[in-house]
């Protein structure tokens, strides 16, 4: 048995959906909630930690008298570098510059300094010095 269909249906609001989805008056009480909510835990945070501060107060020992007489002082040297890249990078380039050239460690007694690239090279052709051998001849 089929059902003709006709076409006409009777709609009984004759929008055929709904006109309003949400209903505003949970929204607003759950919003009005939700900041009384936020409110009442500042003020029991605020009145906590007043609490806290006048008990900390109450038990902590007392300060060193003689602490307020010599104040804020300027500390003693070295203090902290105002440009620490700066001296960092300076202190850097002097190393890197003593690391790659020649120079007089001691004029005197014939001490040089050579770039360590060259030192590695002597190394590597002449071998490292062996140890003499001890008078005592007692091995290691």
């Amino acid at each position: 048995m089929e059902h003709a269909d006709t076409g006409n249906h009777a709609e009984p609001h004759g929008a055929g959906h709904e006109e309003r989805d949400v209903s505003f008056t949970p929204l607003v009480r759950g919003l009005i909630g939700l900041v009384a909510l936020v409110l009442v835990s500042l003020v029991l945070v605020r009145v906590l930690l007043g609490y806290l501060a006048v008990h900390e107060a109450e038990t902590s020992p007392r300060p060193n008298p003689l602490a307020q007489s010599f104040g804020r002082q300027v500390p003693p040297e070295p203090r902290l570098q105002p440009h620490p890249l700066q001296d960092l990078q300076t202190l850097r380039a002097q190393e890197e510059a003593l690391l790659t050239s020649y120079g007089w460690v001691d004029r005197k007694a014939g001490i040089v300094r050579i770039p360590v690239q060259r030192a590695l090279e002597l190394l590597a052709q002449r071998g490292l010095p062996a140890r003499q051998p001890t008078a005592g001849g007692g091995g290691q």
